[in-house]
């Protein structure tokens, strides 16, 4: 049996929820994990390093996108000596299919080589320590803590969680970081990384920006404000 990861303190200051608010929140979260059994991290990565530069990649990118590009360079340079060791004009033919890939050249290669002089070449598990790295926020260190270490540092708030954390009621803020904190008050520790996985699900089966389904879908009609809006009409 695998043992259970020690969390590190909460150092955000999280506001204060209401019981009511608590309860609605985990009626949610028990709808989507009826609705979404397999949700998981869309990007592919099989090292904690892959998962990082997967996460650097992807900001104003799609996952689909990082996805088709990530294979060969995973093969070219399969641990972070191998970036450390080359340059960003050497990584950056790799990747550009994505967007702003000269940035992320050189953020790769910098985090890489951050990797090698300070941490041994292992991705740290303090959040802290992947803030200092280039290309790294919040985002990107929950990503990596939650998926590949099992430590719950926070919830990862993108573009889909932050839309709907407005439309289903979890939050008012537009703030990713105000955001984050309303989800880590509502929701429980243990479920933060799986909370931010099935969001996105739903984000982009039904709750979507634009063409969405929230006036038939069952967890939208219930809870979302899209699907009250949209039934007003």
């Amino acid at each position: 049996m695998k043992a259970a990861t020690t969390q590190p303190p909460i150092t955000l200051k999280l506001p204060r929820k209401g019981p009511k608010k608590i309860e609605r929140a985990r009626a949610l979260l028990a709808a989507l994990d009826r609705t979404y059994p397999h949700a998981k991290c869309r990007l592919d990565w099989t090292a904690p390093h892959e998962l990082l530069v997967a996460t650097i990649l992807s900001a104003q990118a799609t996952d689909e996108s990082v996805n088709a590009a990530t294979p060969a360079l995973f093969r070219e340079f399969p641990r972070p000596a191998d970036y450390a060791a080359a340059s960003p004009e050497s990584i950056a033919p790799f990747i550009r299919t994505i967007g702003l890939w000269r940035n992320k050249a050189r953020a790769v290669h910098e985090s890489m080589q951050a990797l090698v002089a300070h941490h041994g070449g292992e991705v740290p598990r303090e959040m802290d320590a992947l803030l200092a790295l280039r290309g790294v926020a919040r985002k990107t260190a929950n990503v990596v803590l939650g998926n590949c270490f099992g430590i719950q540092a926070g919830v990862v708030v993108d573009t889909h969680v932050g839309r709907l954390a407005q439309r289903l009621g979890l939050s008012e803020h537009s703030d990713p970081g105000k955001v984050e904190r309303d989800l880590m008050a509502l929701f429980p520790r243990e479920r933060w990384c799986d909370l931010s996985h099935l969001l996105i699900f739903h984000g982009r089966a039904a709750c979507r920006a634009r063409g969405n389904t929230c006036a038939t879908d069952p967890i939208c009609v219930e809870f979302c404000s899209e699907a009250r809006a949209k039934k007003a009409k």
